[in-house]
């Protein structure tokens, strides 16, 4: 809290955070970033449908990646097509 406006403030500056800041953050949790990014991947390839070109152009992945997540994302969509959800 600032002592001048008593307000909360949630940032000080437009930088970027420090990979020792995001570490502390998921200290004792599941989750890391490596899987919030790759869950983020997934999901917008869900959202959007499993489009490798727009994966790789939204996140800057590599085709390969891409190919495997838009892979996943159809083999889900389908899934939940077959009455196979997820659970």
């Amino acid at each position: 809290m600032s002592k001048i406006t008593g307000k909360l403030h949630t940032a000080y500056d437009t930088r970027p955070v420090t990979s020792y800041f995001l570490s502390n953050l998921f200290r004792g949790h599941n989750a890391t970033l490596d899987r919030l990014r790759a869950d983020r991947w997934l999901e917008e390839a869900l959202s959007r449908g499993p489009d490798p070109l727009h994966l790789a152009a939204v996140f800057g992945i590599s085709a390969g990646s891409a190919i495997r997540y838009a892979d996943a994302a159809r083999s889900l969509l389908e899934q939940d097509q077959n009455g196979h959800g997820r659970e």
